[in-house]
């Protein structure tokens, strides 16, 4: 409130300080034009003409600070003027002096004629200075004042956004201390120009060498338009310098020249995975949710509450979360309740472990479509609970099937995983008995039963990129299982729509898969994010390998050898081929499989090869 108040006053005494100097400007100027029309001589001046130029002065100045106000001269802010503002001068000058010759003549106070032509001309220029003279001014001061303090700014890119860019660092009060020094541009043609007074010294090659010779504080990357292969490509280079990175986000900055110092956010590690996001146009394939009771298994997870959060914005008649954690389900209902009040949004706690429970949910709320979420995840976990693992994902996903199907379910869609694939832990495993038992429900059931297998899901709760941003604010070290580990990533907004879109393409027994591109390495992701974080692998941080974790591979695959993909309307999203399998026998298994869990057997391991013999555990 205090800042508030001292703003308006600064405001004020701007204001009132610029009419006073207006006021002499305006008299100063039809002055100096009577001046000029007598061969420059005061003494040349008839006297007539002094006393009607002293009876113009109060009416002309009354009339003239209306006319600058009715123009809005006193409101903008001058350390922003540009040619709009330039032009505004010029129309509330012409304006005045016609006001002014109309005003005289109706008096009978007239000047000579030349009098209005050269009054207004100088009136525009005198104006024109006192507006611009603040920026010349500012910029003076800027340039010579903290000089050793100041931020030397490197600028990737020297188009339209970098010249508006420079004008906002310019004109900012908060960067006082910042300037731009340099400017890195591809297109050698503009090499040795200069944008605003700043020289275009090289292309992305010298960015380093430049960064150490003008002793670069921070790079801005400012190429909105730049596809994600140069992007990439050129942040990686710039990680390799000492500097903070910063970046231009997108496109939409530049329409109508709207660029902002708050549109600059730092670099983040997602600007160097190496693929385009997965697009998909969720309005035109979310008809499909519209006024039915959708049901979200693990709704207050990562991947659970982003579906809800989806799901909810496309009016569905309900929208059951369902979770065993109540504070996760508690999280997400309020912030649903808070952004959509007038959403129909049941938050249930219980364990899909617990049929009777589901069976209550079902019969009670009916629902048409059920997202199954709910699961264990951790590898490492899983290893050394691998009953648990059995009775949460593969009881689990067993029990929701069953209640899915009698309970005349629409559309069923299970989230799976690429570690599914040939599985070599307890947690891939049961994912792929959770397929298969999705597979087999297809076909016995009027629903339509799918699943959708994805990577590494970046930002997610456990994943690597918290764990890893943990490990670097307490000083690390960070940790890497392997040097050569490698995974395949995506992020929650595309997790979730490859889900959404699955249930919308869903016909049924289909496993869909997302193209991510080339698998990325961990151990450049850690180095990566210490470099992004402002700290020297090596000198300020350092990263220490731990060893594959029990169950762990090397990398991931999307497809088991007997699976063919089939592609959608959507080019980076497939269908992998069903493999077929004895149900009857599957089913036998299950049971036996099923018992051994709740029975805490030490063999569960070899039930789970017997139910799916693509998985080969690893010795411990």
């Amino acid at each position: 409130m205090e800042e508030t108040r001292k703003d308006k006053l600064q405001l004020l005494v701007r204001r009132i300080f610029l009419i006073i100097t207006d006021i002499i400007l305006i008299n100063g100027a039809v002055f100096l034009s009577l001046v000029m029309r007598f061969d420059i001589s005061i003494a040349s001046i008839p006297q007539e003409y002094i006393n009607k130029y002293i009876l113009n002065v109060v009416p002309f100045t009354l009339i003239t600070l209306v006319i600058f106000w009715c123009f809005r001269m006193y409101h903008s802010l001058w350390q922003y003027a540009s040619i709009a503002e330039l032009y505004k001068i010029v129309e509330a000058c012409i304006v005045t002096e016609l006001a002014h010759l109309c005003f005289t003549a109706f008096m009978g106070w007239m000047l000579p004629r030349s009098c209005y032509f050269t009054s207004g001309v100088f009136l525009i220029i005198a104006m024109s200075a006192s507006r611009f003279m603040y920026r010349m001014i500012r910029q003076v001061i800027n340039e010579y004042r903290h000089t050793s303090e100041q931020v030397k700014i490197m600028i990737i890119g020297a188009g339209e956004a970098t010249s508006v860019l420079m004008r906002e660092i310019s004109n900012s009060r908060y960067l006082d201390n910042s300037k731009v020094v340099c400017i890195i541009d591809d297109d050698k043609s503009k090499v040795g120009k200069y944008i605003r007074g700043v020289k275009i010294v090289g292309t992305r090659e010298q960015i380093k060498a430049y960064a150490r010779y003008y002793d670069i504080d921070e790079i801005i990357f400012a190429i909105p338009s730049a596809s994600t292969d140069d992007k990439r490509a050129i942040l990686n280079i710039c990680k390799e310098t000492s500097c903070n990175l910063k970046i231009l986000p997108g496109v939409y900055q530049m329409v109508d020249g709207e660029i902002n110092i708050n549109d600059i956010r730092n670099v983040d590690v997602l600007d160097l995975l190496g693929r385009d996001p997965v697009k998909v146009d969720i309005e035109s394939i979310m008809g499909y949710v519209s006024g039915k009771t959708v049901m979200v298994t693990g709704g207050g997870g990562s991947i659970g509450s982003e579906l809800c959060r989806q799901l909810v914005s496309h009016k569905p008649k309900c929208l059951i979360i369902f979770d065993i954690y109540e504070n996760n389900a508690y999280d997400i209902q309020q912030e649903l309740k808070m952004k959509y009040p007038e959403a129909n949004v049941v938050t249930l706690i219980g364990s899909v472990r617990n049929i009777s429970r589901l069976e209550s949910v079902f019969a009670q709320y009916r629902p048409d479509i059920v997202y199954h979420a709910a699961a264990h995840k951790h590898v490492p976990l899983m290893e050394v609970s691998p009953n648990e693992a059995v009775k949460n994902n593969v009881v689990g996903t067993w029990n929701v099937a069953k209640m899915a199907d009698k309970y005349n379910v629409s559309k069923f869609v299970m989230i799976s995983t690429d570690k599914a694939v040939n599985p070599t832990n307890v947690m891939g495993a049961t994912k792929r008995i959770c397929e298969m038992i999705i597979q087999a429900y297809n076909e016995r059931s009027e629903t339509d039963f799918v699943a959708v297998r994805f990577g590494n899901v970046l930002g997610s709760n456990g994943s690597v990129i918290p764990l890893f941003k943990k490990q670097i604010a307490s000083g690390g070290p960070v940790t890497v299982t392997h040097p050569d580990i490698i995974r395949y990533f995506m992020t929650i907004p595309e997790a979730v729509s490859l889900v959404l879109q699955a249930g919308a393409y869903a016909k049924g027994g289909e496993i869909f898969i997302l193209d991510m591109g080339e698998p990325v390495k961990i151990d450049d992701l850690a180095k990566n994010l210490i470099r992004l974080s402002g700290y020297t692998l090596g000198v300020d941080m350092e990263i220490e390998y731990t060893g594959l974790r029990p169950g762990e591979k090397l990398y991931e695959e999307l497809l088991m050898n007997e699976e063919g993909l089939q592609d959608t309307e959507n080019k980076l999203i497939h269908i992998g081929k069903p493999i077929e399998f004895d149900k009857e026998k599957f089913f036998d298994n299950l049971e036996l499989l099923k018992e051994a869990a709740y029975s805490e057997t030490d063999d569960i391991r070899s039930i789970i090869k017997e139910v799916t013999p693509t998985y080969r555990p690893k010795e411990c």
